[in-house]
C-alpha cells in the first residue's frame, strides 16, 4: 500500500496517476489525509496526558516520602482521573489507526509514468514480438480435440472427480507437464533464481501483505474452517518469505523461483474463449520473484521480461509483449508486460505470463525493509515477480501449432525433458 508520508506529499500527483487506472481517488484520499489528522491529534494529547502522569508519578513519591500522606491521596486521585482519559483517548485512537488502514487499503498503487492510459485490454501496447508462424494441416484441430485423439487430457473425467475446470492429465500429457515444469526451473535457476517449495495454503495475513486480500478473495478458494487460502499463485508465499524483515543491502537482489499448482475460482469466467486448456481453477506454474533495491528494480524488471522471453523462444512459439495500459492492470502492479502465444487452430493470443513491478507497495504491506548501508535509516524494499511460466495455455499452444498429419511435434529444447520428440 502507499504511505500516508507519500500521499501527503504528493497528494495532486496520486490523484492524477490513479486516474490512469481508472480510480477516481479525490475523496478516498482526503478521508485518509482527515484521519491521518485525527490519529496525529490523539497522538499529541496522548503525549500529553502522558508526560502529566510521569510528572504527578514523581510528586507521589516525594509527598509520600515527606510524609504529606493527604496531599499524595488528592494527587492519586488525579492520576485516577487522567488514566481513565488516557484510557479513553486510547480506545479512540484505536479507532483512528483502524479508519486510517481501512482506508489506505482502498487505493492501488500507483502506475509507473511510462503506463499507457486506456480502460481495456484493447488500449494496451505491443512492445515486441517473435516466433515463426506456423503452417498447419488443413482443418487444424483445437488442442481439446487433440487431447482427446491422443490420450493426453480428460476434461470430462476431471468433471467427474471434481468439477469443470480440473483435468486430469494422462500418460504423454502428463509427462509433458512434467517436462515443462522442469524445464521452467531449470531456466530459472540457471539464472540465479534459488529454488524453493512454498506451501500451497497461505493465511489472511500473507494474502495482506503481497495484496491479495482485500481485493481478490472471490477468486480464492477459502478453506474456512482454518482461515486458509488456497494459492492463486506462488507469488504469495514466495514473497511472504521474506515478511516482517529487514535487509542490508548486500542481500540485493533476492532471487526465488518455484513450481506450485495454482487454484483460482475464476468466477464468472464464460465463452468458448475458456474451453479446454484456456482457463482453468487449478493449472502449474513455475514463479520468479525477486527483492530488489529501489534503484534497481526496473533494469530488474527488464532482466525478467528477457528471461520471460527466452523461454517462449526456446519452446518456438509466436508470441508478443505487451504493455498493460492503466485501465487493465492488477490493483497492486506499478507497471507490467504481459506475454502471449499464438494458439494457431483458434487464431487466437493466449496470455501466459505477468511479469511485474510492484516498487513498495507490497513490501509497506510486508514490512519489508532494508538498511542503507551510510544513514543506517531503513527504507522499504522493492518486490517484483513474473510467470516464468504458466502451463496450460503454453500446452495448449504447443499441442496446435506443433500439430502435424503424423502427429504433434515438440520443440527441440524440451525432447531431453520428455524423453520423446513427438505425440502420435
Amino acid at each position: 500500500m502507499l504511505t500516508v508520508k507519500f500521499i501527503e506529499e504528493n497528494k495532486e500527483e496520486v490523484i492524477r496517476r490513479l486516474a490512469i487506472k481508472g480510480f477516481h481517488a479525490e475523496e478516498i484520499v482526503e478521508k485518509i489525509l482527515s484521519a491521518d489528522t485525527q490519529r496525529k491529534q490523539l497522538q499529541v494529547q496522548a503525549d500529553r496526558i502522558q508526560s502529566e502522569l510521569n510528572i504527578r508519578a514523581k510528586e507521589i513519591g516525594a509527598l509520600m516520602k515527606s510524609g504529606k500522606k493527604e496531599e499524595a491521596e488528592t494527587a492519586k486521585q488525579a492520576v485516577s482521573s487522567l488514566k481513565e482519559e488516557a484510557s479513553a483517548l486510547t480506545a479512540r485512537q484505536e479507532e483512528a489507526e483502524r479508519q486510517l488502514k481501512d482506508r489506505i487499503v482502498q487505493l492501488p498503487n500507483i502506475p509507473h509514468a511510462s503506463v499507457p492510459p486506456g480502460k481495456t485490454a484493447a488500449d494496451n501496447v505491443v512492445v515486441r514480438s517473435g516466433g515463426t508462424f506456423p503452417a498447419l494441416p488443413d482443418k487444424p484441430l483445437p488442442h481439446w480435440e487433440l487431447a482427446k485423439k491422443y490420450d493426453l487430457i480428460d476434461f470430462e473425467l476431471g468433471v467427474k472427480i471434481t468439477g469443470a475446470g480440473f483435468p486430469v492429465y494422462k500418460g504423454k500429457g502428463a509427462k509433458l507437464q512434467r517436462a515443462l515444469i522442469s524445464f521452467f526451473l531449470d531456466r530459472a535457476v540457471a539464472a540465479g533464481y534459488r529454488e524453493v517449495m512454498p506451501p500451497l495454503m497461505v493465511n489472511e495475513d500473507s494474502g495482506f501483505g503481497t495484496g491479495n486480500i482485500p481485493d481478490k478473495e472471490g477468486q480464492m478458494y477459502c478453506v474456512t474452517a482454518d482461515n486458509f487460502y488456497l494459492i492463486p499463485t506462488a507469488e504469495i508465499p514466495v514473497t511472504n518469505i521474506y515478511r516482517d524483515r529487514i535487509l542490508e543491502t548486500t542481500d540485493f537482489p533476492v532471487k526465488m523461483t518455484a513450481y506450485t499448482p495454482c487454484f483460482r475460482r475464476e468466477a464468472g469466467s464464460y465463452g468458448k474463449d475458456v474451453r479446454g486448456l484456456n482457463r482453468l481453477h487449478q493449472f502449474d506454474k513455475v514463479e520468479i520473484v525477486r527483492l530488489e533495491h529501489p534503484e534497481h528494480s526496473y533494469a530488474a524488471l527488464e532482466e525478467m521480461v528477457q528471461h520471460v522471453e527466452s523461454l517462449v523462444r526456446q519452446l518456438e512459439l509466436p508470441y508478443r509483449i505487451i504493455r498493460l495500459c492503466g485501465g487493465d492492470m492488477s490493483f497492486t502492479s506499478a507497471l507490467t508486460f504481459d506475454f502471449e502465444v499464438f494458439s494457431a487452430a483458434q487464431q487466437l493470443w493466449l496470455e501466459v505470463s505477468s511479469v511485474s513491478n510492484f516498487e513498495s507497495f507490497q513490501a509497506n504491506r510486508l514490512k519489508l525493509r532494508y538498511r542503507d548501508e551510510k544513514s543506517k535509516k531503513t527504507t522499504l524494499a522493492h518486490t517484483l515477480n513474473g510467470s516464468a511460466l504458466a502451463l496450460p495455455r503454453i500446452v495448449a499452444a504447443l499441442l496446435e501449432n506443433g500439430q502435424t498429419p503424423e502427429g504433434i511435434q515438440l520443440p527441440q529444447a524440451l525432447h531431453a525433458y520428455t524423453g520423446f520428440t513427438s505425440i502420435s
